[in-house]
């Protein structure tokens, strides 16, 4: 199955430690490329949640976001900083001094002051290992979703193909009759012209001219390519730069045929493969 580049997962949980959200997104990109915005606490552990994440996807431009809420209300432990507090303290006692109508000092306002309530320290340990189990969620929704995009980009891949047999199965059934149209034309204009060709030159001539007018090797080809399309839709794994090298030569014979052509329908049908091709190497452009 076809997996997208393209996808995007959310998921939240909450512990004793606070609240951990994933925010995953991916779009599609040559290689592997994976940015971060993590809380500052598990900024040393960027390495490691950067394996997890090479050990899921293969292929794609992935921004991850961790955001990171620590347990407020009456859970949360409050730690006061004595030594700030003192030294607050003793800065109101001198102004006290200078000013003598200054209001007294709210308690308050002392917790607001920077530095005088401060954060407990996380334990990592716990923390990394909930962020890591929450990514690895996040990863199975990011998944998922990047699965069902393949699924519909290969459903589409399909239906092309068989567009691409049908058009070149009509050119192949017809390449006889254009042949025999040419080799009239060619025998009309020399009657016009009156002239007298010697008939072994002559058929020379022609098969020299259906030579270069056969595109059984391209047809061949073009069937070729869309077997391999059809097997490659159905496996696992990335397969992405296979299918856009495929897109590449199919592209290759149909400018094959189109030079080859000796009528306007067969003409057409190169630029109708042309057109095709083109949806489906769009499309492919975000398959992993």
């Amino acid at each position: 199955m076809l997996h997208s580049m393209t996808g995007f997962a959310r998921k939240a949980t909450e512990s004793s430690m606070g609240t951990l959200t994933w925010e995953v997104r991916s779009v599609n990109h040559r290689y592997l490329d994976v940015q971060f915005r993590l809380p500052e606490e598990l900024r040393p552990s960027e390495a490691d949640l950067r394996q997890q994440i090479a050990n899921v996807l293969n292929r794609g431009k992935i921004d991850a976001q961790l955001n990171y809420r620590r347990l407020s209300g009456e859970s949360a432990t409050l730690q006061i900083n004595a030594a700030a507090v003192a030294r607050l303290q003793a800065a109101v006692s001198e102004l006290t001094v200078s000013f003598a109508e200054m209001r007294p000092l709210n308690p308050l306002d002392v917790l607001r002051w920077p530095g005088v309530v401060e954060e407990p320290e996380v334990d990592q340990g716990p923390l990394l290992k909930a962020a890591q189990r929450l990514l690895g969620e996040t990863l199975d929704l990011l998944t998922e979703m990047r699965a069902a995009e393949g699924s519909r980009i290969g459903d589409m891949l399909l239906s092309r193909c068989e567009e691409i047999e049908r058009i070149a199965g009509s050119v192949a059934v017809r390449m006889d009759a254009v042949q025999e149209g040419v080799r009239n034309k060619l025998l009309e204009r020399l009657k016009r012209l009156e002239i007298d060709a010697d008939s072994g030159r002559l058929e020379t001539e022609l098969a020299l001219i259906a030579q270069k007018m056969d595109v059984a090797e391209e047809i061949d080809r073009l069937g070729s390519h869309v077997t391999e399309i059809r097997d490659i839709v159905n496996q696992d794994g990335p397969v992405g730069r296979r299918l856009d090298f495929l897109m590449q030569e199919l592209n290759r014979e149909a400018n094959t045929l189109g030079s080859k052509s000796a009528d306007s329908e067969t003409t057409k049908a190169a630029m109708d493969l042309k057109v095709l091709i083109e949806q489906m190497r769009e499309q492919i452009q975000n398959v992993e």
